[in-house]
């Protein structure tokens, strides 16, 4: 007997790709549980699924930097924030933090398919009673029309958002004169893929052509270097309210329209502001 549900929860993680760097993701994460059924007639209690899987992930790979061991030009080393992350290729990266904020993973790529059955074996690992098979599936959430990828860290955040790399993937909508605007939408969305938000109080040296932001958290040290071609840097935390007022600021002064913005941290939480075009 299978039990199936969907969109049980979502991952919100940022991984290192060999053609891309650094991106952001947010998969929804679909469940299936097999087995026996009990003399009360389930095999597993709706109301404990969710919580049971999601508990696990959430004190897993959830809000982590998925790292493939692997892949060319990607080092990892012990340090005394506890890891370091360096890449060379298709540029330079360094991240070090906590262990509990990587995902370190022996493979050239991740990829959905690879990390879908990686967790289902972990979840395999202590079943719940009667469950003899669990298959999760991860997809991106289905978005018509603009979006855009982007890793972030909340130094203020008491949860696992303060982790200075993880990561979403957002819808982005922009409205002026009552009217959204695909064409500005698309634009925006390119120019903020795959990039990094940083605070610049997290600021802390520029080395050459790289920005380099450290912080402390609750969980530790935290710090990142980066191309500065690569950073994006508001003037507070990269919280989706300030990211919705900094866009609606930033698209009002280019366009000099009056402009709303809704923006979005993943697939479920969205902020939305406005701003004057300047006189």
């Amino acid at each position: 007997m299978a039990l199936f549900v969907r969109r049980l929860t979502h991952l919100d993680v940022s991984l290192w790709c060999p053609d891309r760097g650094l991106i952001g993701a947010s998969w929804q994460v679909d469940a299936t549980l097999d087995g026996e059924l009990g003399e009360d007639g389930m095999l597993f209690d709706f109301g404990e699924v969710k919580p049971w899987i999601k508990s696990r992930l959430d004190g897993g790979a959830d809000h982590t930097l998925l790292v493939p061991t692997q892949a060319p030009g990607v080092e990892v080393s012990e340090c005394r924030e506890g890891l370091c992350v360096r890449t060379s290729s298709p540029y330079p990266m360094e991240v070090r933090g906590p262990r509990q904020a990587f995902t370190l993973l022996p493979w050239p790529r991740i990829t959905k398919a690879a990390m879908a059955e990686h967790l289902s074996r972990q979840l395999l690992r202590h079943p719940p009673e009667r469950v003899e098979h669990i298959e999760l599936c991860l997809s991106d959430e289905s978005i018509d029309g603009a979006a855009y990828t982007y890793s972030h860290g909340l130094r203020r955040h008491a949860g696992n958002c303060q982790r200075i790399a993880h990561g979403h993937r957002s819808r982005l909508e922009i409205i002026q004169r009552g009217s959204r605007q695909p064409g500005l939408e698309e634009h925006y969305a390119r120019w903020l893929d795959d990039s990094y938000l940083v605070d610049e109080h997290d600021l802390v040296c520029v080395e050459g052509d790289a920005l380099v932001s450290a912080y402390q958290a609750p969980q530790g040290r935290f710090q990142l270097r980066l191309p500065r071609e690569r950073c994006r840097c508001l003037p507070g935390a990269t919280t989706v309210e300030r990211i919705a007022m900094w866009l609606a600021e930033h698209i009002a002064r280019d366009t000099g329209i009056d402009t709303w913005v809704r923006a979005y941290e993943g697939v479920d939480k969205g902020a939305t502001a406005t701003a004057q075009a300047p006189h």
